[in-house]
This record gives structure tokens, C-alpha cells and sequence, in this order.
């Protein structure tokens, strides 16, 4: 009997059972496998895959609804990935169209690699911004004037969330109840008795993730970082908003150095909801 290709296939919803099949796809095109942040995805987010004839995936992404339930008013898109024996062949498009036409009116968003973006710009989507990401081993500046920090508590977490709804602009409790799990460190800022500040520090792959983080200032944002890389062997990883320049150039010269760029996208919507103003850093590219 002829073997079936993926672009008749059916798209199916994926599961958290789904991880290792989407760590084996991301393998496949040369990414870390990032089982930690798939379980996230995963749980958090609707995955949606294809399965190749041979077994495993074809093709996979991953949604992230955000806003009232049942009722978004805004999904992330990420981790659109296709097999490599299966490049080229219409399977991201496929689920591309698929996620767009389930999203009905609401607003999307993604960040998109230089090699995906013709794709979504063919979509519709439309180019609102830039992320910068940088990586490497964080030197402490004992010269630089902190703002204080400590270890956040169950106590801190809905102070978390309501700064949070504020500055994403759509309530994300979901995802960020799922930090304490999740992150390694989560670290927060008060000035009078008021959260200024939060951010967490995760673990992938050889590296820790600082993401989200939120803050008042610059400075905040820099007292956040300072104190979650402190004891930590891994290397540190994030991506920045480009419009935060004071902040990219000094983790620049904290040791971080730029390892990619990219393009923050919109379909429905012009911007991005929110104060990009004190958002610096999302949790992960992958749910915006």
C-alpha cells in the first residue's frame, strides 16, 4: 500500500504523553530537545501535531491562549517546527492555516526566526517589534546601585499576578501559577510595601532562562538579574525587547553576548497589548 504523506494526514491535538515526540522533532532540526519547556507547553498551552507515516511527528506547534477562559483575547504561537524529511513539503503551513482559522478573531501572536518568517508573513502576520537573545556567563557589577531583592513566597503570588495582567495586558494565571514548578528561582522587588518587580530564572538545557521579567525601571531589571544569576554555574539566557537598550547593553558587558534576533509578530492586532515599557523579557519566545 502507498505510504501516506503528512500534508493529508489529519492535525491532531497533542498532550503532555506527546513531550518525547516533540523533543525527537526539535532534535531533528538541529534545536535542544527542551523536554522541560514542552511539559510546559504542553500543559499550559494546545499543541497541535501531524504524525509521520513512519511514526513520530511530521510537524507539531503549540498555542497559548491567554485572557478569560474559553474566551481569549490574545494566543501565542510557537514551536512550529516540521520534520526534516518533511521540509518543504506545505506541513508548517498546513498547521499555520490550521491554527489561524481555530484562532477565529482572536489576536495572535508569535516571535519568528529569519527562516520562518516569510511563512507567517504570507499568513498575514505583520512585524511589530524585536527580541534580542543573549547568552553567557553573567559577571556581577559589585558598582552597580541594586534595588533589593529576595526569594518570592506563596505570599507574593497574587501581587505576581495582578502586576503581571498589568504589564502582559491579558491575564496569564495559568502560566505563571505554573512558575514555582517550573523555574528554578523566582525573585521579586518591593518599594513601600509594592510590587515594583519579578522574575524567574529556569532551567533548559545547559543554561538558565531569566523569563519573565517584569519591572518598574531599568534598574529594577538589572537588580532582578544580578540576583538570580547569583551562585548559579549555568549560563544565563534571555531575550530582550531591543527597545530596552540601557538594559541590552549591559548585559553586554555582564558577559552576555547576542546569539540571535528574533521579529515579533502580530495578525489582528497592531501591538501588542500591555506596557512594553516594563516588560523586558517574556517567560519563553515560544508562549510570547
Amino acid at each position: 500500500m502507498p505510504t501516506l504523506s503528512p500534508a493529508v494526514l489529519p492535525i491532531r491535538r497533542l498532550t503532555p504523553r506527546d513531550v518525547t515526540a516533540c523533543a525527537d522533532l526539535s532534535e531533528d532540526r538541529g534545536w535542544p530537545r527542551e523536554e522541560h519547556k514542552w511539559g510546559l507547553l504542553l500543559a499550559a498551552g494546545q499543541g497541535y501535531g501531524i504524525d509521520a507515516p513512519e511514526g513520530g511527528l511530521s510537524g507539531a506547534c503549540v498555542v497559548t491562549d491567554y485572557g478569560p477562559y474559553g474566551r481569549p483575547d490574545l494566543s501565542a504561537i510557537g514551536m512550529v517546527l516540521v520534520a526534516s524529511r518533511y521540509a518543504r513539503q506545505g506541513v508548517g503551513r498546513r498547521l499555520m492555516r490550521h491554527v489561524v482559522t481555530e484562532a477565529g478573531t482572536t489576536p495572535l501572536t508569535l516571535f519568528a526566526t529569519p527562516n520562518g518568517r516569510p511563512l507567517y508573513e504570507e499568513l498575514g502576520f505583520k512585524v511589530t517589534g524585536r527580541a534580542e537573545m543573549v547568552r553567557g556567563h553573567f559577571l556581577p557589577d559589585a558598582a552597580e546601585p541594586g534595588v533589593g531583592t529576595r526569594a518570592a513566597t506563596a505570599e507574593d503570588l497574587s501581587s505576581i499576578l495582578r502586576l503581571d495582567t498589568e504589564v502582559f495586558g491579558s491575564d496569564r494565571t495559568h502560566m505563571i501559577t505554573r512558575l514555582p514548578a517550573f523555574a528554578d528561582r523566582i525573585r521579586v522587588a518591593y518599594e513601600d510595601g509594592r510590587l515594583i518587580g519579578y522574575a524567574a530564572a529556569w532551567p533548559n538545557m545547559d543554561t538558565h532562562v531569566v523569563g519573565p521579567l517584569v519591572a518598574r525601571d531599568t534598574r529594577t531589571a538589572k537588580a532582578l538579574v544580578t540576583a538570580l544569576a547569583e551562585g548559579g554555574e549555568r549560563p544565563l539566557r534571555t531575550d530582550i525587547d531591543v527597545r530596552h537598550e540601557e538594559l541590552l547593553a549591559w548585559l553586554k558587558e555582564r558577559g552576555l553576548v547576542s546569539v540571535a534576533s528574533n521579529a515579533v509578530m502580530t495578525y489582528g492586532i497592531t501591538d501588542l497589548p500591555g506596557d512594553w515599557t516594563r516588560r523586558f523579557a517574556p517567560l519563553t519566545v515560544a508562549a510570547g
